[in-house]
């Protein structure tokens, strides 16, 4: 029997892509299926999985230099065949763990070296240094480990040119059975949404910008960071057509996303953002709402491909609320997008179809 251990010190325990996706699919296939978080709730079992908590971390600081140890010594006592971590923070641990000759998969959820050149918590006088020097720690240490799963091909291009271990995209699609989809139009609302984190390079005052110079609303729902955020958007032209509606459970957001008549993502060109691949935007897709999204080369493909959208310019507030408007004003051509989008995720863009990705890499894996 083989026995399976995800680790993260960083997600939380139910994070969409480890525990809804990975970790539940691979329940699917076998009885011992384990998971170590770090978030001081305590261990459970559910739907199949076993939780193990190591307990919390008392900031950022405190988890770098800490958790990784406690997650370790709690891997090493679940004496899995396979161990998959997702944080980078657990490279050395994943290395320690493949020095004991256990199979090791690295899951690079995002472009690291790419995303430190975003992050506001390092002084940007520092950021090009420690993004060169993430990526050769990364690359040096990924070529002791069994396998890397990644989350973009983008990624997936990268490790495959410093490893020889098997790389596998896995794509964070949507599970068909989570989103909902009404082919009726009855109960939309003159209305646009966005779902996700709410930062100013995701476009938040762009969004709120552009929904003021049109005569529809914006169900607006995640978490501000900084929470300050909310505070200066409040005092912006456009905020008064905003429904700010917090963060949402999975059951509210589906009953966003059919009162909505398009999605947003208005992501700005950061290095990190040009080649991924929101799950929102397939969320939107498999809803049967047309997504207007910023107009990056890799968007596009997919978005003009499948004719299930409109890409703008994100800093282009008016010709951001002129497509809001003008799918709001149009239904039938924004059904038609919707119905295009709805088709291509049942064909191509969902979670069943990364599901036998996994299970063609567990499988390679386990027979060695």
């Amino acid at each position: 029997m083989t026995k399976i251990c995800h680790l993260t010190t960083v997600h939380p325990r139910y994070d969409v892509r480890i525990f809804i996706k990975e970790c539940k699919s691979l329940a699917k296939r076998y009885d011992d299926v384990n998971l170590i978080v770090a978030d001081g709730k305590g261990n459970e079992n559910i739907d199949g999985i076993n939780i193990f908590d190591v307990g919390k971390p008392n900031g950022r600081l405190q988890r770098i230099l800490k958790f990784p140890r406690k997650a370790y010594k709690k891997a090493i006592a679940i004496d899995a065949d396979i161990y998959h971590f997702h944080d980078s923070e657990l490279l050395s641990t994943g290395v320690k763990l493949a020095k004991k000759g256990k199979t090791v998969i690295y899951d690079s959820h995002e472009d690291l070296p790419r995303q430190i050149l975003t992050k506001s918590w390092i002084p940007k006088f520092l950021r090009k240094t420690v993004s060169r020097m993430s990526e050769r720690m990364e690359n040096r240490k990924v070529r002791r480990l069994s396998a890397v799963v990644t989350a973009t091909p983008h990624i997936e291009e990268r490790f495959k040119k410093v490893t020889n271990a098997p790389v596998k995209n896995i794509n964070n699609y949507p599970d068909l059975d989570d989103i909902t989809f009404n082919p009726s139009w009855e109960n939309k609302e003159n209305a646009v949404c966005y779902v996700g984190g709410l930062f100013y390079t995701r476009g938040i005052h762009e969004m709120v910008a552009a929904i003021g110079a049109t005569s529809s609303k914006l169900f607006l729902a995640g978490k501000f960071s900084p929470e300050s955020l909310i505070d200066e958007m409040k005092n912006k032209k456009g905020w008064e057509n905003v429904d700010f509606l917090g963060y949402l459970d999975r059951k509210n957001i589906n009953e966003v996303l059919q009162k909505s008549i398009a999605g947003l993502i208005i992501l700005h060109p950061m290095p990190s953002y040009l080649d991924s691949l929101p799950v929102k935007m397939f969320e939107y897709m498999a809803a049967g709402i047309p997504v207007i999204c910023s107009d990056f080369a890799f968007w596009k493909e997919i978005v003009e491909k499948n004719e299930c959208g409109v890409c703008v310019n994100p800093f282009d507030t008016d010709a951001i609320a002129k497509e809001i408007s003008r799918l709001c004003n149009d239904k039938d051509t924004a059904k038609r997008m919707g119905e295009n989008g709805r088709k291509a995720v049942e064909e191509k863009y969902n979670w069943s179809t990364q599901e036998n990705e996994l299970y063609a890499l567990y499988s390679k894996l386990s027979n060695k």
